[in-house]
């Protein structure tokens, strides 16, 4: 029997059943859409959801301070800020336009239309903290802290200190350059918030990673003999036009150069600053005749009593092209002390005749030439000694015992004197005297080093008598003389153009201060003055004036009590016991690596507001915060170095930068 059609099309559980079957696949495939979004890609899109409502923002790290040895800034990155505006968060915008116009006052036009279409305002500034103080509480105002290098001294030691690239938070020369890891800092990050429009706004509170400050570095450098220095090269350049001076003070107990100042005149012909005091080195002349006489003494070669003959000024030497000639011709038989003490090329001549091209060779080497002395510096040069296998009869020994035919670096030579002041310990020379980590912790700080015992204490005493005699009345080096008395030896060494020597001259000297107790070695080279070009009437005047600054100075690195009159009766040089004999100075040094055991560190206070008092009124408020202070010009007080607001270890120095207010 046949169905009818009224009955073929009603069947309520066929249909119910398919309906629930198509709502269960549904579901499931809901079910594992979701899973798959939630389980397999739910990073991914939380990843894609922050970074469209978040950005990131490297933040810029502030470079270390650089200050000489009595904490006196040298370089320092002042904070400065630039200004981001939310035009749609401005709940105040004529307050903010009055505000900006009254303490910024540029780009006020361009604020305003910004403020009425409620769009986003940059002001790059650099702005200061005093300048944004009232901004920065307002609705929609984000300052962005920069910071910018700057050198409070202006030019004093730059060549040392160096300077950043341009374009770029990096070191380009000097220390500025060698130091870049320490002094650049760790830069952080910070989280900005996104709009719809993907406009970013500042997120107080998420800052993903602070920025850490760079290492705070103290210089061995003395602000005062470093003023004295360069102060004295201009001089010389204003009077006798050289093409290129060098000067270097060294201490030479510690090895620490204490100043470093090099001027010469570039292939335009102007007169520039430089760093050869490191980079250059040149044929020393009469000043590396200490170093033969030295050599001489330590092997026994010659007593107090040998003499030779100077040949009336001319000497003719088999295998030499010229005669060697003293422009201070002599009549009677030098000794060694003599021929030291009137700087007689012929008497060294012949006395180096005694040693053998490698003892020569091996007793300059020993005085560190021809070897980086691996002072904190770029760039710098090892100066050149012959290998002994290459001297020839007759030339190179007696060449080098009249400070040719090898080439030094001016801080190698005050190293090789600081030897013969030091007992004959030629020690490291250094230009770093601590480091400290942002939390001002000490991670490193210099502990002098021996390299070597270049001469016996006994050897280094006589060839100080030598120097004592050179240094007299009687000898080249008078005019170096001042209170305390200088050791010193003058050298005048010929020039070479093109591979050959020419009528041009070097004048140099190099001395000891004071002569009992050295404190100060003092290197000075004068490259082809005008007029008179002898170092005994160029250089050693120069080191005398220098000298007697340094004693006038309120304060540099000469200790005075040891500076008592040494005039009257004072012992022989020559004679007196070395200080290998004596009781050793008593000294603390903090020994690389640092021990375990924990530095109090000094209490920091935050810099005052003394901008527009007298210097008077400033300097008591910074003294009363425990601050020392240091004083550029006079009136009242325009800034401070560091700024105010900034915070500083008790016992470090404040630069006040003061002028005399203007008559209306």
């Amino acid at each position: 029997m046949k169905r009818g059609p009224a009955e073929r099309t009603t069947n309520p559980d066929g249909r119910l059943r398919w309906l629930s079957a198509f709502l269960l696949l549904g579901a499931a495939a809901m079910v594992g859409r979701a899973g798959y979004l939630q389980l397999a890609r739910g990073g991914d899109y939380a990843s894609i959801a922050r970074s469209e409502r978040t950005a990131r923002r490297v933040v810029e790290a502030p470079r270390g301070v650089i200050t000489d040895r009595a904490g006196t800034h040298l370089a320092t990155s002042l904070e400065r800020y630039r200004i981001d505006i939310a035009g749609v968060q401005v709940r105040y915008p004529d307050s903010l336009l009055r505000i900006y116009r009254q303490d910024i006052g540029r780009d006020v036009r361009r604020l305003e239309t910004a403020l009425r279409t409620k769009r986003d305002f940059y002001a790059h500034g650099p702005f200061t903290a005093m300048q944004i103080r009232r901004l920065r509480t307002m609705d929609g105002v984000y300052p962005r802290p920069i910071y910018r290098r700057e050198y409070p001294s202006g030019p004093l030691a730059r060549p040392l200190i160096g300077n950043l690239w341009a374009d770029r938070n990096e070191g380009r020369t000097g220390l500025e350059r060698f130091l870049d890891s320490l002094l650049a800092g760790v830069p952080g990050e910070a989280v900005l918030i996104k709009d719809a429009g993907g406009r970013t706004y500042e997120s107080p509170g998420r800052v993903a990673r602070p920025a850490v400050r760079g290492h705070e570095v103290t210089l061995t450098i003395d602000r005062e003999l470093q003023e004295i220095a360069e102060g004295s090269l201009a001089a010389v350049f204003r009077e006798a036009n050289p093409r290129r001076g060098d000067i270097v003070f060294l201490d030479p107990r510690t090895g620490e150069v204490l100043a470093a100042a090099a001027r010469e005149v570039d292939s335009l012909g102007a007169e520039v600053v430089s760093a050869s005091f490191f980079g250059s080195s040149f044929e020393p002349g009469s000043t590396a005749k200490p170093f033969t006489a030295a050599a001489l003494l330590a092997l026994g070669r010659v007593t107090s009593t040998d003499e030779v003959s100077p040949e009336k000024g001319v000497w003719p030497v088999a295998g030499r092209s010229r005669p060697v000639r003293d422009d201070h011709p002599q009549k009677n038989p030098l000794t060694l002390a003599r021929a030291i003490q009137v700087s007689s090329n012929i008497a060294m001549g012949k006395f180096s005749q005694r040693l053998t091209p490698a003892e020569h060779y091996e007793a300059l080497r020993a005085f560190g030439f021809a070897s980086p002395t691996g002072v904190e510096f770029p760039g710098e040069a090892s100066g050149v000694v012959p290998r002994p296998e290459r001297w020839r009869a007759g030339q190179e020994g007696i060449s080098a015992a009249m400070g040719y035919a090898i080439q030094v670096t001016p801080i190698q030579l005050a190293a090789a004197y600081g030897a013969l002041a030091n007992d004959g310990r030629l020690m490291a020379p250094a230009l770093i005297r601590e480091i400290r980590d942002p939390d001002g912790k000490v991670i490193y700080r210099h502990q002098p080093l021996v390299v070597r015992q270049a001469v016996t204490p006994e050897v280094a005493a006589t060839i100080r008598g030598y120097l004592a005699l050179s240094a007299a009345d009687s000898g080249t080096g008078s005019r170096a003389q001042v209170r305390g008395g200088v050791l010193g030896k003058t050298g005048t060494a010929r020039l070479v153009r093109n591979g050959r020597y020419v009528d041009e001259h070097a004048a140099s000297f190099a001395g000891i201060f004071p002569a009992n107790d050295p404190q100060l070695v003092v290197v000075v080279r004068i490259e082809r003055p005008r007029g008179g070009y002898y170092g005994g009437t160029v250089a050693a005047p120069l080191v005398g004036r220098m000298l007697r600054q340094a004693l006038a100075a309120r304060r540099t690195s000469l200790d005075r009590t040891r500076l008592a009159d040494q005039g009257a009766g004072r012992q022989s040089v020559a004679a007196r016991p070395s200080t290998a004999d004596r009781e050793p100075e008593r000294r603390s040094w903090v020994p690389i690596p640092l021990p375990p055991v924990g530095r109090e560190a000094a209490p920091a206070h935050e810099v005052p507001d003394v901008v527009g008092l007298s210097v008077r009124k400033a300097t008591a408020a910074l003294h009363r915060r425990g601050f020392q202070v240091r004083l550029e010009g006079g009136g009242v007080v325009q800034r401070t170095v560091p700024e105010s607001g900034e915070t500083m270890d008790a016992g470090k120095t404040v630069m006040i930068v003061a002028a005399r207010p203007r008559a209306p």
